[in-house]
């Protein structure tokens, strides 16, 4: 069964994605497997109590066969795992029933941004912005752009990257006294670029952890650093690159949040805000699949409130 279709009480087998392991110890001293189980229609926090392994952290990503019930704790669904194992080589499942996807024609979204690139009148800026994309291409149109906040699903860094581009049109022209537009676009094009190589993700196409340079550097880190290299290769005006690179390192906004330094510039002020908006609603969009018309939601940690779904 599609987790989004099981209720409380009922008893389930079936193949899902392994996500967020942890082996764990409750009070009694005895150890339990805390994760969460995933397919292609939701995501659900699980438990297997009294559960010494072998399953762990090393095991995140992958697919398991699991025998459970759909339960409930703190009015939030909850799977009690009553029997789990990897899936063998000679187990039978649909991988599209378990890998979520971008809700959008992603070859169409990425056409669009390859146009809005291709309307840049300035050279240096669709120099590079080409060049990064010769590079990383393919990736991009697969990959997440996170774990689990938001748009962790294939194809996930593409649909924030092309909504964000869109805002990031519109606003340019509502601005454009103040905003170079294709600055902007440059910038919210290649903000989240270098997250192909902050993450490392299982077969599926999904993301299991950071890799060592994500971990040591950061993707806002190493996005600037590739602009920077490709800047000198193409011989882009240290200006243009610096400000470019000024884009990738403060899009965050603030140190709090991850910000290498604090926006300085128009263009780099409102992608920013740009990045805010897309995030923060598609975890409206991810979490008004889980919650009834109606009724407000359970804390959510990333928007840090409950949140009402309304008719």
């Amino acid at each position: 069964m599609k987790l989004s279709e099981l209720r409380t009480g009922d008893s389930f087998t079936g193949f899902y994605i392994l996500r967020n392991v942890f082996n764990k110890t409750a009070s009694s001293g005895k150890p339990f497997l805390s994760a969460a189980l995933a397919d292609a229609s939701a995501m659900v926090e699980a438990k297997a109590w009294d559960y010494p392994g072998p399953l762990g952290p090393a095991d995140e990503g992958k697919v398991v066969k699991v025998q459970g019930v759909m339960q409930e704790f703190k009015n939030a669904p909850q799977i009690r795992i009553d029997k789990i194992r990897l899936a063998a080589p000679q187990d039978r499942y649909d991988l599209a029933d378990l890998v979520p996807t971008a809700p959008m024609d992603l070859d169409a979204a990425y056409r669009r941004v390859e146009s809005l690139v291709d309307s840049m009148e300035d050279p240096a800026y669709k120099a590079v912005c080409l060049e990064l994309l010769r590079r990383h291409g393919p990736a991009f149109q697969r990959f997440p752009a996170a774990k689990s906040v938001h748009h962790g699903f294939v194809g996930g860094l593409l649909m924030h990257t092309a909504y964000m581009l869109e805002i990031a049109e519109f606003l340019a022209g509502l601005y454009r006294d103040v905003v170079q537009r294709d600055l902007l676009l440059a910038g919210t094009l290649l903000h989240d670029i270098a997250k192909l190589e902050e993450f490392t993700t299982s077969q599926l196409g999904l993301v299991t952890e950071y890799s060592t340079k994500g971990q040591l550097l950061g993707h806002l880190v190493m996005g600037a650093q590739e602009v920077a290299e490709v800047s000198r290769e193409l011989h882009i005006p240290e200006e243009k690159s610096v400000l470019l690179q000024h884009l990738l390192l403060s899009h965050h906004g603030q140190p709090e949040f991850g910000a290498a330094v604090v926006p300085m510039c128009a263009e780099a002020e409102l992608l920013s805000y740009i990045d805010i908006i897309d995030s923060r609603m598609e975890i409206y969009r991810e979490n008004f699949e889980k919650i009834p018309v109606g009724e407000f939601s359970q804390r959510i940690f990333a928007l840090e409130k409950r949140i009402y779904h309304h008719p």
